[in-house]
């Protein structure tokens, strides 16, 4: 009877455990997370930089959300390290650049662009697997997502816009209920990612979590089963 009792308590000890655990990546090959809007051309985005000059803990320090910018463009490497950053692949088995409860990835990031040297503004889906992007759209959605933002002038204003949405369902199937919460911690840590790669390069931005989902879902032409979490604006610092 006594031992019936401890196995009972060491399963139960060992089920809560995996619940509680989810943030800690597996070690096998991960499922491929599919892109299906993105069906453009692809382009090849520069190598992320892995050698920067500066230091996590200055990034830290100087970090603030910035909400006014330089009537400057970004450049292909900007753009590159900050997609990197966002959710970038950094380990062979596909392990990204922000943590993921049990390594099912539910986010996707897309970039509005209205001015990038070497790119034409529209809409972009980055594709973390191979640091490619897809055009989804033509033309400079920046204004549109601005009045999204319940006229917030950030979106407008910087050269390109970040949409961190998340697809739930990639993360219900082990998770169940908690899918949501699991997907909003996630973006949060995108987020301080974007915010630190944006800091460490002399950019700024500003988190926006303000903003109409129907008409941000319509303006970029996510899927139904995608919710936008994060608008993020980035440019160049005053």
């Amino acid at each position: 009877m006594v031992r019936s009792i401890w196995i009972v308590a060491a399963f139960i000890l060992f089920a809560s455990a995996t619940h509680l655990c989810v943030s800690v990546e597996g070690e096998e090959p991960l499922p491929a997370q599919i892109t299906s809007m993105a069906d453009g051309e692809a382009i090849m985005l520069p190598p992320p930089d892995l050698t920067g000059s500066n230091t996590l803990e200055k990034a830290l320090a100087e970090r603030r959300s910035v909400r006014t910018y330089a009537d400057e463009p970004l450049d292909m490497n900007d753009l590159s390290q900050l997609l990197w950053g966002t959710q970038g692949v950094t380990d062979p088995r596909g392990f990204r650049t922000a943590p993921s409860a049990g390594a099912q990835y539910p986010l996707e990031v897309t970039v509005a662009v209205g001015r990038v040297e070497g790119l034409s503004p529209g809409s972009y889906r980055y594709i973390p697997a191979t640091h490619q992007i897809r055009k989804i759209h033509d033309g400079d959605q920046r204004e549109r997502l601005s009045a999204a933002a319940f006229s917030q002038q950030m979106p407008a204003d910087a050269p390109v816009t970040f949409v961190i949405s998340g697809i739930y369902e990639r993360t219900r199937t082990r998770y169940g209920e908690r899918a949501e919460q699991y997907t909003w911690m996630e973006a949060g840590h995108a987020s301080q990612n974007c915010y630190l790669i944006a800091t460490a390069r002399g950019l700024g931005t500003v988190a926006i979590g303000a903003f109409d989902d129907k008409a941000v879902v319509e303006i970029i032409g996510l899927p139904d089963d995608e919710i936008p979490l994060y608008l993020m604006p980035v440019g160049k610092r005053l």
